[in-house]
């Protein structure tokens, strides 16, 4: 808008303010005020401008400091609902927990942050069955984890140990056929990615070439 085009609408605002002063259930009209005083704020910021100068909104410092604070706002409500649904999810686990029916849950989008959380509440102590449930999920396939997108997350999102004890599962249960991978069986694997999660690493790595190495064999 041009400073005519400016002018113009404070004038017709200014009108209105004037119309709604004569009638008793306008007096209060908090918007038309508003809109008034947003009209006389933009005339006298062109007025200050250089001639010829048109009013851009992206150019406007308070429309851009109103719009920072909104999205501000709009992304403290954001971490607020998530931060609440971490918790309840939390509280959906550790009851699943003591039930002891956590093994038979499939993990869902944003468990990993529910694992920090309950590591938080447990004063950042590891907590063996959730990892081992982590990574029995992650090595079957289960859940939000039979997204390979989901998969390929979890390396950035979950521990080492967790990562490496899941990678050893995967193998394990690939070269022994009904072996399975649950959180009771294979418990060695477990205690070998908490004490070296590096080596568990490398031994679940060395495993992946095993076929080929058996099938280059002499007889």
């Amino acid at each position: 808008m041009d400073a005519g085009a400016v002018a113009a609408a404070l004038e017709e605002a200014r009108f209105d303010a004037r119309q709604n002063s004569r009638h008793e259930d306008l007096g209060d009209d908090v918007r038309g005020r508003a809109e008034l005083a947003e009209w006389e704020r933009l005339t006298q910021l062109l007025a200050d401008a250089a001639p010829g100068t048109v009013y851009a909104p992206e150019a406007d410092d308070v429309v851009r400091a109103e719009l920072a604070a909104a999205a501000a706002a709009a992304a403290r409500e954001a971490e607020l609902r998530e931060a609440a649904r971490i918790a309840a999810r939390a509280d959906e686990l550790q009851a699943l927990r003591e039930l002891g029916t956590l093994e038979q849950t499939e993990p869902r989008h944003g468990d990993e942050a529910v694992r920090d959380e309950l590591t938080r509440r447990a004063g950042s102590y590891v907590q063996v069955d959730v990892d081992a449930w982590f990574a029995y999920a992650l090595a079957a396939r289960l859940g939000h984890y039979r997204d390979p997108a989901a998969r390929e997350d979890a390396a950035g999102l979950l521990p080492a140990p967790v990562l490496a004890h899941a990678a050893l599962l995967a193998e394990l249960a690939r070269l022994v056929p009904g072996v399975g991978v649950g959180v009771d069986q294979l418990a060695f694997a477990a205690r070998l990615a908490q004490a070296d999660p590096a080596a568990t690493a490398q031994l679940a790595d060395f495993l992946v070439r095993v076929p080929a190495c058996a099938e280059g064999s002499p007889a």
